[in-house]
């Protein structure tokens, strides 16, 4: 296949058309060169990335599409293939895709419906399996994706318990960014502009300085950690440049206080992971921390919006990313994942096995939620990933 450059395709005059499933060519591709080729896409996200899936989801099969349409590519999937029980079948899940090589094309909508149709094809109809399908939450008022799984026929299936994301829109100068923080954010932010901290960004060597200060809170909070966290170093380690995760950290005098990384490839970055040390709080670190970053994001990635996960339910942090969020983001819930299969027996046992896993999670939620000896965190932590998810 012949890849065009972004700027190539942007370049091109796109007229919105119905594209059919046979419009597009379908072809895989290893994982290796799945990851250099969708380092270029504007929909560039850590779930579809084939590195990080063999390390987050070890019992998973990944499987890698490219998706071209007049002899340029223009999308592409990874797609988990997951066991179901007593090897019942599988189950074909896509996280946070398909994803397009260019966003802004005004066929956006119907090259995602087409890609969608090929993967009906594929697995629900040639493979017999169920479709599961999870759509990243949009900036738009309506997630046209997901509203269009429905119409095709997906059902809407598990929902996360705290489903908002919180959108740092970029791109604004200093000033206007300042102007859109909620004024409660402005004043704490204030605060930490006089009180002698330093803003740095660091190469993936430092990782190690992150890890004890990551370990340190979670030790220190009693954290009962299910994230990727141990999954990060195979993603600070990737060949790919552009796929690499940025390492930022706040420090006072020659303390680190407070540390952060980025995932920055796409049209939307994420707040994977933070990390502060007791003197965070009072110094109001967190505050200059992610300004520093939104300043640095606008000035050195393509990334239109900053996207800070999520909250776990914790009051504080809702505070905190909402204030940052301000009159210019967004807060849009990530929707349901989208089920869908050509037989009635494929759905009955990839929605089973979903419920199944769902009342696992919900049962261990409970048990970490109420443990004497959890902390709450403070209103800075928690990463998308390291909190959220």
């Amino acid at each position: 296949m012949h890849i065009m450059t972004l700027a190539d395709t942007r370049s091109q005059p796109h007229r919105p058309q119905a594209l059919s499933a046979e419009a597009l060519a379908m072809q895989p591709i290893a994982g290796e060169h799945w990851d250099e080729t969708i380092a270029q896409f504007d929909g560039a996200v850590q779930e579809q990335l084939y590195r990080f899936a063999k390390a987050r989801w070890p019992g998973t099969q990944p499987q890698a599409w490219l998706f071209a349409n007049d002899g340029a590519v223009v999308g592409g999937v990874l797609v988990l293939l997951q066991p179901l029980p007593l090897r019942l079948g599988q189950i074909a899940v896509v996280k946070w895709g398909p994803v397009l090589a260019d966003a802004t094309r005004p066929d956006a909508q119907a090259l995602y419906q087409a890609m969608i149709e090929a993967l009906v094809g594929e697995y629900a109809r040639k493979r017999g399996m169920m479709l599961s399908v999870l759509p990243r939450a949009a900036v738009t008022p309506v997630n046209t994706q997901f509203e269009h799984l429905l119409a095709r026929g997906f059902k809407a299936g598990s929902q996360l318990l705290f489903p908002n994301r919180y959108l740092v829109r970029l791109g604004l100068s200093d000033a206007d960014q300042r102007k859109s923080f909620e004024q409660k954010w402005r004043y704490h932010l204030n605060k930490a502009d006089k009180a002698g901290l330093s803003f740095a960004h660091a190469p993936a060597s430092a990782l190690p300085e992150f890890t004890r200060l990551y370990q340190a809170m979670t030790d220190r909070k009693k954290f009962p950690d299910h994230s990727a966290f141990d999954s990060i170093e195979t993603l600070m380690t990737t060949p790919v440049d552009g796929l690499r995760p940025q390492l930022f950290f706040v420090r006072e005098g020659e303390e680190t206080v407070a540390g952060a990384i980025v995932f920055t490839a796409g049209d939307t970055a994420v707040y994977l992971y933070g990390a502060t040390n007791e003197r965070a709080l009072p110094l109001r670190a967190g505050y200059f921390l992610h300004r520093h970053i939104i300043s640095w994001l606008r000035d050195n990635t393509d990334a239109q919006w900053y996207d800070l996960g999520g909250t776990d339910g914790f009051q504080g942090l809702h505070q905190f990313k909402k204030g940052m969020v301000g009159s210019a983001g967004v807060i849009a819930p990530v929707p349901p994942v989208a089920n869908f299969a050509a037989r009635p027996l494929p759905f009955l046992l990839g929605t089973g096995a979903f419920a199944a896993r769902d009342a696992l999670h919900g049962a261990l939620r409970w048990i970490d939620r109420h443990r004497p000896d959890r902390a709450k965190p403070d209103q800075e932590q928690g990463g998308a990933r390291g909190i959220a998810s």
